[in-house]
């Protein structure tokens, strides 16, 4: 009986697997994101959500071209996600400070009560996070991240 040897790895991919940023980033983001959907899910939000409120009432009030900018997220993914915050009563459209088509976005009472009210079960996530990626990766994910929204 012969044993047949597995073929070698392809050069080109196994630098790839060994090497890809964009690998290790989206695998960063996937975890991260699951623990804290994980604990903001009793609150009846998810990490995503959480974060476009947070952002939006950072800077509110703010229009969607302003968020699709320092989240680099194309218009289709923004208007998806901030239509389920508005009909969550998170968020609101702001008629009377509309300039031309640009309809300034605020929270709502409910979206600040949100925030306030799931405040603890982010500070669990927000341990964890730190926790996973120690203190070293985390001042790296602030870095650049930071210099990201300043681009």
């Amino acid at each position: 009986m012969t044993t047949r040897k597995a073929p070698a790895p392809d050069a080109v991919i196994e630098e790839i697997a060994q090497a890809c940023v964009l690998m290790r980033t989206r695998l960063i983001s996937r975890v991260l994101t699951a623990i804290y959907d994980a604990e903001l899910r009793s609150f009846g939000i998810g990490a995503p959500q959480f974060a476009l409120l947070v952002l939006i009432g950072s800077l509110e009030p703010v229009t969607r071209a302003d968020i699709g900018r320092y989240l680099h997220q194309d218009r289709s993914t923004l208007t998806r996600n901030l239509k389920l915050l508005i009909c969550e009563g998170w968020a609101k459209e702001i008629p009377e400070e509309a300039a031309g088509r640009a309809r300034p976005i605020a929270l709502t009472k409910a979206g600040q009560d949100l925030l306030r009210k799931a405040a603890p079960g982010w500070r669990v996530a927000q341990s964890r996070a730190k926790a996973l990626l120690a203190k070293n990766g985390v001042a790296a994910v602030m870095r650049v991240a930071n210099r990201i929204a300043k681009s």
